[in-house]
């Protein structure tokens, strides 16, 4: 446990017994929501504006974590789409 009483390391990471139900859940929700006409839309629009973004050499290093950061996000909602949909195949 760390000073404040929350347990530390990545075990905190890892989900709860009860808490898979909800992110199984939360997945299907992912793809349901961009399985849409305007959901695929919308996520062809972040992958433009995010995933295709460029950034010059002589970036900062600040832009750089900051554009990486938002890839991260993206990649984030396209991963719970993708076990959404693999939920629902099975």
């Amino acid at each position: 446990m760390s000073r404040k009483g929350r347990p530390g390391g990545w075990s905190a990471l890892e989900p709860k017994a009860g808490q898979r139900g909800a992110a199984q859940d939360l997945a299907a929700d992912f793809a349901r929501c961009f399985s849409t006409p305007a959901g695929r839309r919308v996520l062809e629009y972040l992958e433009r504006a995010f995933l295709a973004r460029r950034v010059p050499p002589t970036a900062s290093d600040a832009l750089l974590r900051h554009v990486e950061g938002q890839r991260s996000v993206v990649a984030h909602v396209r991963s719970l789409i993708e076990q959404g949909l693999s939920a629902r195949r099975s």
